[in-house]
């Protein structure tokens, strides 16, 4: 028998064939584990459906991501997408499709608005094989194209019917998108279909004849506004005109009362300083601030003489008829604050009497002038 490197031909043979056995057990269950796996990757879940057997079709619970084993002759994975898909359903050929997928609604009175919608949604994972179920579509585009434009565009005929068509291409713009969104959302939420987003691109397309008349219903609004604004405006500034003028007349009114107040008060204020200085003189006093203020020497008539001393009339004057006791009273009454309680006023002073001056002897009548020679 022949041998190879010490070993004889029988035992080649049988290392031969053992290693062809393990290449083919190797490359089988590489096969099988191929066919029999699968991965799932993030933003997707894989759906178990099951082919055969008592309980075949879409299975309840979804498959998380990552590597799934699965029996390829009786199940099958089918990957379904829940990440937040996009679609716009546009006339321009440059967004979306290259046809006008536009959506086409009518006001109540019956005016076709045409506009360019936009739809952001996704799939709740746990809602994922119902939905599968139902439409036996993982291609969520084609499903958007299809189903949920259907209802997007429903849902705008619904809204919008009730709707005049000023109020949709004006101020009710917002309210009509928003109440389209919640129709949409309560129907596709059945079925696990989340809106996130359901927008008008652009403006709404009107027909021509409709778009003038209501741009010249604008336009006149809008010229009654400023209309309205510039006449509520002369009305305010007239307003402010007359508040300056009734201003500056009650401040000249004021301005002359308080100076007619001051006049008053300082003439009752002299006055009753002059009564209070009149009762506060009597003869005696008179005399006295008389000879306070004499110098001894009596006044002089045209340079012929002096003149006796001027004497007071006490008969002439106003209070020459009055006792101290009344004329006192009188000048406590004066005095005495209205307001606050003050202590009484010194009794006025009365000077001690003096003797009156002896009458100055008459001056001596002057020589006879001489005679003319």
């Amino acid at each position: 028998m022949a041998k190879y490197g010490g070993l004889d031909a029988e035992s080649v043979g049988r290392s031969a064939k053992r290693l062809v056995l393990v290449v083919g057990i190797a490359i089988v269950l590489a096969f099988t584990g191929c066919s029999t796996m699968t991965r799932v990757d993030a933003g997707h879940v894989g759906i178990r459906v099951r082919l055969a057997g008592s309980e075949r079709g879409v299975s309840d619970m979804p498959v998380v991501t990552g590597w799934v084993w699965y029996n390829p002759v009786t199940e099958q994975i089918v990957v379904f997408p829940t990440s937040v898909q996009n679609v716009v359903w546009s006339a321009s050929p440059h967004e979306g499709r290259s046809i006008d997928e536009s959506l086409t609604f009518s006001s109540t009175e019956g005016v076709n608005i045409n506009a360019d919608v936009g739809l952001s949604f996704h799939i709740e994972p746990m809602m994922a094989p119902k939905l599968y179920g139902r439409f036996r579509q993982n291609n969520m585009l084609e499903l958007a194209d299809k189903y949920m434009r259907n209802v997007v565009r429903e849902a705008f005929n619904e809204i919008t019917s009730k709707m005049p068509v000023q109020e949709i291409y004006g101020a009710g713009k917002s309210k009509m998108l928003a109440d389209v969104t919640q129709k949409v959302r309560d129907q596709l939420g059945k079925d696990g279909v989340v809106i996130d987003q359901l927008t008008i691109n652009g403006t709404l397309r009107l027909p021509q004849n409709v778009a003038d008349a209501i741009n010249r219903a604008m336009e006149a609004t809008q010229n009654a506004i400023q209309s309205e604004n510039r006449v509520r405006q002369v009305r305010a500034e007239a307003d402010q005109a007359i508040t300056q003028a009734h201003g500056g007349a009650e401040a000249t009114r004021q301005k002359a009362q308080g100076e007619a107040d001051a006049l008053l008060i300082r003439a009752r204020a002299e006055a009753k300083a002059n009564e209070i200085i009149r009762l506060s003189m009597s003869p005696t006093v008179l005399q006295y601030r008389a000879l306070e203020h004499w110098d001894g020497k009596l006044p002089t008539y045209n340079g012929s003489g002096q003149i006796p001393m001027l004497t007071i009339d006490a008969s002439k004057l106003a209070i020459g008829n009055m006792d101290d006791a009344t004329r006192e009273r009188k000048l406590k009454e004066l005095l005495a604050d209205d307001n606050a309680p003050q202590a009484p006023p010194p009794a006025p002073m009365t000077p001690q009497p003096v003797a009156a001056p002896t009458q100055p002897a008459a001056p001596p009548t002057p020589p006879p002038p001489a005679p003319k020679k």
